[in-house]
């Protein structure tokens, strides 16, 4: 990777839609890089941690979203352009910080990247669609289609938030993050990793009545924007023969939709919308006019089909709108699905080649790697309980895989920390047995709140902290309690300090002692914690 520090304009290389993020990140001049690891998004961190002394940029693995954001906060309010990257339920806790940002603005300029996961590829919560909080934090954004776009895009994120002094978010989705293609290079900027905060209460500091003030200010600001929407080249009609049919499309489901007219051989105009918020509105407006039809490509719910529905009211009342009835909001969008839905928009008779749809292919079920440390806890725990009689707790890590075969040992899952939450709630209104795993990241980056409140609040579940020294799931990163990362802090005292006192550092090999503590801590009138500390196979290599 260290090709992507190339300096010589015009170099080409090929790029993760991610790499190519961070290529445009280190055009603009990054000097200060945050994050928490959530594919998606992960490969901006890895690279990062590993380019980043190279490159002079600040980098740092954050404990939690919420503290990624607001450490970039901070540089940016000190001077400095910052990038903080996260996939789409970090922004759940990131946009408690990220509302007021977007009230005070930055000294120098912070864009957010935000990768969704349609089909959750990886996300075992939800399909979580971001772009609600758009609208919510009035934050500019940006959707590229492929990666080329995705460094231009970063860079033109960076221009603006320079400009203007508020955050732009980058939107990308997981088949933008994870396309590939060979992206040129423009020359690098000097990266500044050293800022001065200068005092300024007046932009700062955001208390009654100063903070009405301010949101005036940003949707100023945003109208500004508007402005540069409308004149931007990323918003780009793509004109063909005169129609009365036209598609309006965004993300990576413009590059499926062009696929499909090429392969329909349909000469149909296509508004490409680069700008999620705020829509170029005139330009899209000038697109609807003296159209019968349109056609809206986008994925999950459908967001921009009801802005064209708004917009077509004032510039072509009688038009007829598709999307949502044609394509499904489950799911990540698919060729085959764009290619089914232009068809029928186009009244094109056309018969899908179902040889091209149906490939076979062996099924595997998840499963842990071999000699996974977590393999021996769970056979240890159905050596010291009739799981029939006791709940489990799930949080996300690699242990989610406890409640496939051959385990069968969890009964809930939502998302990080709620392990240990869900199971003070079970436990404060029954009297049922109760074991519930959280991971060491995990237990960092938002498990500490939630041990507080059950040692706070007396109730007794057996909560065990899987300690396998990394952030496996996503790549092996770092985090607080990691020996790898230097310094690290011993969950063990954590947990002392928070005021359990049942606790038993275990290491899971040791059968006898695992079960032992197991059946002690699980009848336990107090909240217990078992740590079963064994590294995994790959923190080494």
């Amino acid at each position: 990777m260290e090709k992507i520090l190339s300096n010589k304009k015009g170099d080409k290389m090929v790029l993760l839609g991610n790499e190519a993020v961070i290529r445009g990140a280190l055009e603009s001049g990054v000097g200060f890089v945050s994050t928490y690891p959530g594919t998606p998004a992960s490969d901006i961190g890895n690279v990062f941690f590993k380019i980043h002394k190279n490159a002079g940029v600040y980098f740092e693995f954050s404990v939690n979203e919420k503290i990624a954001m607001e450490a970039a906060v901070g540089a940016a309010f000190s001077g400095l352009k910052c990038l903080v990257a996260m996939k789409n339920f970090g922004l759940n806790l990131a946009i408690e910080p990220l509302l007021p940002v977007m009230y005070t603005g930055v000294k120098g300029s912070l864009v957010l990247m935000v990768s969704d996961d349609p089909s959750c590829w990886s996300s075992a919560q939800s399909e979580e669609n971001t772009r609600p909080y758009v609208y919510l934090a009035h934050i500019p954004t940006l959707e590229p289609s492929d990666p080329q776009e995705c460094k231009e895009f970063t860079k033109l994120a960076f221009d603006l938030s320079e400009k203007f002094k508020i955050p732009i978010m980058l939107r990308l989705t997981t088949r933008v993050s994870h396309q590939q293609q060979l992206v040129t290079f423009d020359e690098l900027k000097k990266s500044q990793n050293r800022g001065e905060f200068i005092k300024d209460v007046h932009s700062f500091v955001t208390m009654p009545p100063r903070v009405l003030e301010m949101k005036g200010e940003l949707l100023d600001k945003v109208e500004k924007v508007k402005i540069v929407s409308e004149e931007s080249e990323v918003n780009k009609i793509i004109k063909r023969k005169k129609s009365e049919m036209g598609i309006i499309t965004s993300g990576v489901s413009y590059v499926y939709t062009m696929e499909a007219l090429k392969e329909l051989k349909l000469n149909i105009p296509v508004f490409k919308t680069g700008f999620f918020y705020p829509l170029p509105e005139k330009k899209i407006k000038t697109f609807l006019k003296g159209l019968k039809k349109v056609l809206v490509v986008e994925e999950l719910e459908p967001y921009l089909e009801k802005e064209i529905i708004a917009l077509a009211k004032d510039a072509n009342c009688k038009l007829k709108i598709q999307g949502s009835d044609l394509l499904t909001p489950i799911g990540e969008r698919k060729p085959e699905q764009v290619l089914s839905a232009v068809a029928k928009f186009a009244g094109k008779k056309f018969t899908m080649d179902s040889t091209k749809l149906k490939i076979e292919t062996p099924k595997r079920k998840p499963q842990l790697c071999p000699g996974c440390p977590y393999r021996i806890l769970f056979e240890a725990i159905k050596k010291a309980v009739n799981v029939d009689e006791v709940i489990f707790g799930g949080d996300i890590g690699c242990y989610m895989l406890a409640g496939t075969p051959p385990y069968f040992l969890q009964d809930y899952l939502s998302c990080m920390g709620s392990s240990i939450g869900i199971a003070h709630g079970i436990k404060k209104i029954s009297n049922q047995k109760l074991i519930t795993f959280i991971g060491d990241s995990t237990f960092f980056h938002s498990g500490l709140s939630e041990l507080a409140n059950t040692v706070f609040n007396s109730s007794n579940p057996l909560i065990i902290i899987l300690n396998n020294e990394t952030t496996a799931m996503t790549g092996h990163q770092p985090h607080p309690g990691a020996p790898a990362n230097g310094g690290f802090i011993q969950i063990e005292e954590v947990v002392r300090a928070l005021g359990v006192k049942n606790i038993k550092v275990v290491d899971p090999v040791n059968q006898q002692e695992t079960v032992e503590a197991i059946k002690e801590f699980i009848n336990k009138p107090e909240v217990s914690v078992i740590i079963s500390r064994k590294p995994c196979l790959f923190v080494k290599k």
